[in-house]
């Protein structure tokens, strides 16, 4: 799709406008002033009776903001003739659909919608009054503003879908294909432990719910949320989640509560060993398909870029609507940081930033995320954790943190703090609700005395 620069965009919408007259201009705005309300009822009524757009409209917060920002967005459409600035209506259009890509609302949704204020419009303009040439010629005003909107909405739509998707594909490999020898013992060993762990809880005669489940285990977190996802589209991806479910919700139940005798014990232990052998087989298969790469990967750090933000957030947010699971993010910052570079030079400070990301990678799980968003502000996503046991985890780095020596050149060294503002996913589909909420929850912290954490 070709694109237009804002400029060609204002002077397209000039031209339309100045097919029609100025007093049509002036009595389409009041009419939709006057029923802007009843128009964007009726598109969320008929918006939610379809299956597919309901899942995008239902949260509470979309259902709470909607209405308002679609009775603006008409308002601001139908005031365009009356105003000589027509950029931040433009801009309004290609933010929209910046919006609707990224929480990955269908284009097709987003035209079915401006179809439901057609209907309604027309509806409501056979009760005015108006003359058979008038009221033609605002229908035709109304729909070719609508479709010159949409049009716009569809550009930018287009445009940051296949910026996501590029990002997306990159993303993928990205996932685990860095350092593949290291990701891939790293796995085994965690796979080890569980094992190892089953087996000991086993022994000691645990009852079967309180065995540990694959799922949860270091490995279980780390395959949801990052291996599922780097190496979809393949058969063992499947069969590894498979092995999984029937691990967690088939063999491990059968364990404990009332007794059975040794030989179906041990057979039972024999089809839990062939699903855990499994899962490594086509673990190691998966392994051997990829190869180095380290694009998207901040130099200083080694920690992920904003690069992969998006995705990765994107991702996250589908996965938990999708499976209820919650999730949380941390926003974190090094207090006084200006003054460290001031004091011992930047130098000092590229040791303090390499020595906190390592901090944070360490106590992070094999499912998290870290992220370092430039200069001294990182970002952290916990998965499958609510926001009061991500509080509980920002203070545990905040105290860590607080004690730890960082070492500076010329043998020097320096204590710092961090402040750390938390958010959990709350359901909504666009995840800069998320980022914001964290990022205002940093701002108190940061304001309220730092070396602290704030729930959003």
């Amino acid at each position: 799709m070709l694109s237009l620069s804002i400029d060609q965009q204002v002077q397209q919408w000039r031209l339309l406008l100045a097919q029609f007259p100025a007093s049509l201009a002036v009595r389409l705005q009041e009419l939709i002033e006057r029923h802007q309300a009843e128009l964007a009822g009726y598109f969320y009524e008929r918006m939610l009776a379809d299956e597919a757009a309901s899942q995008f409209l239902s949260h509470d917060e979309v259902k709470l903001r909607l209405d308002s920002a679609l009775q603006r967005w008409l308002r601001m459409l139908f005031s365009a003739s009356l105003t000589n600035d027509l950029q931040p209506l433009v801009g309004l259009q290609k933010q929209v659909g910046e919006i609707h890509a990224r929480i990955g609302v269908p284009v097709h949704l987003v035209l079915q919608g401006a179809g439901c204020l057609k209907r309604r419009f027309y509806a409501l303009l056979e009760d005015e009054g108006w003359s058979d040439a008038d009221r033609l010629l605002a229908q035709r005003m109304f729909v070719e503003l609508i479709d010159h909107a949409m049009e716009i909405i569809s550009r930018a739509y287009a445009s940051s879908h296949d910026r996501n998707a590029r990002n997306e594909e990159a993303y993928r490999l990205f996932s685990v294909a860095q350092n593949v020898g290291a990701e891939k013992e790293r796995q085994r060993a965690a796979l080890l432990d569980w094992e190892n762990q089953l087996m000991f809880d086993l022994a000691m005669g645990l009852e079967s719910q309180q065995l540990p489940r694959l799922g949860a285990s270091e490995f279980g977190l780390w395959f949801r949320h990052k291996g599922s996802y780097a190496f979809q589209g393949t058969t063992e991806v499947n069969q590894i989640l498979e092995s999984m479910e029937r691990i967690d919700n088939v063999l491990l139940p059968m364990f404990g509560g009332r007794e059975v005798d040794a030989e179906t014990r041990m057979q039972r232990l024999r089809d839990l060993r062939e699903q855990a052998k499994s899962v490594v087989f086509h673990l190691d298969t998966l392994f051997e398909q990829v190869n180095e790469l380290e694009s998207g990967r901040d130099v200083l750090t080694r920690m992920l870029n904003r690069k992969f933000l998006p995705v990765v957030m994107a991702k996250e947010v589908a996965y938990s609507r999708k499976s209820g699971r919650p999730f949380a993010v941390l926003a974190i910052d090094i207090d006084h940081f200006k003054m460290i570079n001031d004091t011992h030079g930047h130098e000092a400070g590229d040791l303090v930033l390499q020595q906190v990301a390592l901090l944070l990678s360490n106590h992070s799980r094999g499912g998290d995320y870290v992220f370092r968003l430039g200069g001294e502000e990182f970002l952290m996503l916990l998965v499958d954790i609510s926001a009061s046991g991500a509080v509980g985890v920002a203070d545990k780095l905040r105290r860590q943190v607080e004690k730890e020596v960082f070492r500076l050149p010329r043998e020097q060294s320096l204590q710092l703090t961090i402040s750390v503002g938390v958010a959990g996913h709350d359901g909504h589909p666009d995840y800069q609700n998320l980022l914001r909420a964290a990022d205002e929850a940093l701002y108190r912290a940061k304001h309220g005395g730092r070396n602290r954490v704030e729930l959003a």
